[in-house]
């Protein structure tokens, strides 16, 4: 399986995530960029997750339906063609992280599939829904992982 280089002028793969992107800061989606989607994609989907809350793996960003064609995403902006779902938070789109005081640092993976065609994900998905609908699914993919701490 090909694999999907996932980048951020943000920060690096295991950095610290700036607090810009935090609940607590400005809440915006950090830049993205990609490349190596391979032939036959038909769309993209972006997901951000933290397994280390303490209720269990919280989405933070669900995009479906990205076009393949796109290589990116600027900060606070929706990826060109996507469909921006319900986070952990309730609301649409990107939720920044909001580790619970003095709980070390938390993982935020960023991953992104690419899509032999559209899969259908109820609405309020949550990750594991995502993981089930796209794992045997996906063409290729490529992750991200920062952290960030309160």
């Amino acid at each position: 399986m090909a694999g999907i280089e996932l980048r951020s002028t943000a920060f690096d793969d295991g950095a610290f995530i700036p607090r810009r992107h935090a609940r607590e800061g400005d809440d915006l989606s950090p830049d993205l960029a990609w490349s190596g989607v391979p032939d036959g994609t038909a769309e993209l989907l972006l997901l951000c997750e933290d397994p280390d809350a303490p209720s269990g793996t919280f989405l933070h960003w669900l995009v479906t339906g990205i076009d393949p064609g796109a290589s990116g995403v600027a900060a606070g902006e929706c990826p060109a063609g996507g469909q921006e779902r319900r986070n952990g938070y309730g609301d649409l789109g990107w939720g920044g992280p909001q580790p619970p005081a003095g709980d070390g640092a938390h993982r935020y993976f960023f991953r992104l599939y690419a899509l032999p065609g559209p899969v259908p994900l109820p609405d309020g998905a949550t990750a594991a829904d995502v993981h089930a609908a796209v794992d045997s699914r996906q063409l290729a993919g490529g992750t991200l992982m920062g952290r960030y701490q309160r």
